[in-house]
């Protein structure tokens, strides 16, 4: 490797907070027009690692140097003005602007240095998303852009300073396989001028696709490094969890089994229009699109976050109102939302509380809670999922990404649902949790029950799901036997 390729090396960092470590030996080296993939489990010290990188934390050891000079940055600013550009899994728009002020904010195209040129700002910002690739109006509004688009804006906006390295903390989390090829089309761009990637992400998926080399962490540790054609899933997994993890087996549903859930020609205006389809009992009943599919939206309008505008959802035979989740829930319904840090959880409050949120009649006596049961409750829901605290009291937003599911799963659960709605389920999940929440799933319809999911990644619907409907441009195009499907089939179908 020659040094004058190198263009960040980082080594023997530490950091500790009140006095535990969270990491104890980050070590990376990053060299010209690759994409490096820095994986580990949540908690593996990935993120403190990246932080120190860009000078958002101070290390208490190590040394980071760029381009062989050593750095100590204060800032992300400072960090930036060396060559470095973050894109974080935490999305900050200027909702109220547009496109173009967001991308060219605090650095605005003045005339004679004073006044904004707001027609030169968007000819440059509408350029910039031409060249990337990326569909975007550069005149339209933050507020009416999707989160996928909102997430694209966001990369476009790293990529806009030209820096040598570019640091991409989970960018696709909130983007669908389409939108992710053009991303990768960019990279390779942005590689093929000589700046390199650091690619952090739990879809191994991507990484194989578009990662030159690999760093792994583990419980705050470098584990290993080296290049992504000499190695295979398998050992990538067992390096991140640190055993071997073992694949769920999907078993077929029981042929013959009742109708769970029956969905009649359901429409809401201008998102999907007259869906049909029956979910039995004891089946994973899966659900497959692009963006703008409709996937998301039939699946509030199922749960009864939102009313249709034709149709009806009959649970054990009997119809639902429309537009009532508070019904659903007592029906026998829970939803594990798409966002689990804006619709899923309140951050601040404990676990327990969190647990419990929407059980609270059921563990009430004349209108008052009872604590005994309360605490046995959350107790027992700790105890069955598997989540790892320190304590029942402790807020929520403190957990590793995997827990925090664990905590939605467990509030879920506590309502004693006999269809379960997952709409992204392991969204920003490490291996051994998603494996672990893919065997939930399944044990959770092998005992009658049912489970409607939507995922944006294809293997994961494959693996768990018994049955898979194909929605395309608001409709549902077909039903597939999820037992010999593939994924080129499925994108073939949704596209």
């Amino acid at each position: 490797m020659a040094e004058d390729n190198i263009l960040l090396q980082a080594s023997g960092i530490a950091k500790a907070f009140h006095g535990v470590p969270a990491l104890t030996n980050g070590q990376l080296t990053l060299t010209r027009g690759t994409v490096h993939a820095l994986c580990g489990g949540n908690g593996a010290g990935k993120s403190t690692f990246l932080n120190i990188v860009m000078g958002l934390l101070r290390r208490d050891a190590g040394s980071v140097r760029i381009k062989g000079q050593e750095v100590d940055f204060r800032s992300a600013a400072d960090a930036l003005r060396h060559g470095i550009a973050i894109i974080t899994q935490e999305l900050s728009p200027v909702r109220d602007m547009t496109v173009a002020e967001n991308l060219y904010l605090g650095r605005e195209p003045r005339h004679l240095g004073l006044i904004v040129d707001f027609p030169q700002m968007r000819r440059d910002a509408q350029a910039l998303l031409n060249d990337l690739g990326f569909e975007i109006d550069a005149g339209a509004r933050m507020d009416d852009l999707s989160l996928a688009q909102i997430q694209m804006v966001e990369i476009a906006k790293a990529l806009s300073y030209n820096a040598e390295i570019v640091i991409m903390d989970e960018p696709t989390s909130a983007i669908g396989e389409h939108e992710v090829h053009v991303l990768f089309n960019a990279l390779r761009k942005v590689t093929a001028r000589g700046s390199a990637i650091v690619y952090v992400s739990h879809k191994l998926t991507e990484i194989f696709e578009i990662a030159d080399t690999y760093t792994v962490f583990r419980d705050g540790r470098f584990i290993e490094t080296g290049r992504i054609a000499d190695i295979d899933r398998k050992h990538l997994v067992t390096q991140i969890v640190g055993r071997e993890v073992k694949v769920i087996e999907k078993t077929r549903a029981v042929e013959g089994a009742p109708v769970l859930l029956s969905v009649q020609g359901l429409s809401r205006q201008g998102l999907f229009r007259d869906i049909s389809l029956q979910v039995a009992a004891g089946e994973v009943f899966g659900i497959y699109g692009l963006l703008g599919s409709g996937r998301t939206e039939f699946l509030e309008t199922v749960f009864g976050i939102h009313a249709p505008t034709s149709g009806e959802v009959h649970l054990d035979g009997k119809a639902l109102p429309p537009g009532n989740p508070k019904e659903s829930i007592r029906r026998g319904i829970s939803m594990v939302t798409e966002d689990r840090k804006e619709s899923g959880l309140v951050l601040t409050s404990s676990i327990a509380h969190n647990i419990t949120l929407s059980s609270l009649s059921l563990l009430a006596l004349g209108g008052v809670l009872r604590r005994k049961a309360e605490a046995q409750a959350v107790q027992g829901m700790i105890a069955s999922q598997r989540i790892k605290a320190a304590s029942p009291e402790i807020a929520v937003e403190s957990l590793s990404g995997g827990n925090q599911q664990k905590v939605v799963f467990a509030r879920c659960l506590l309502t004693d649902p006999r269809l379960l709605i997952c709409d992204e389920p392991t969204r920003g999940i490490d291996e051994g949790s998603k494996q672990e929440i893919y065997a939930f799933l399944r044990d959770f319809a092998a005992k009658g029950n049912a489970v409607l999911v939507v995922s944006s990644e294809a293997p994961e619907i494959l693996q768990v799901s018994d049955r898979i409907a194909v929605f395309r441009k608001g409709q549902l195009d077909r039903i597939v036997d999820g037992h010999g499907a593939t994924q080129q089939m499925l994108m073939d179908l949704a596209s």
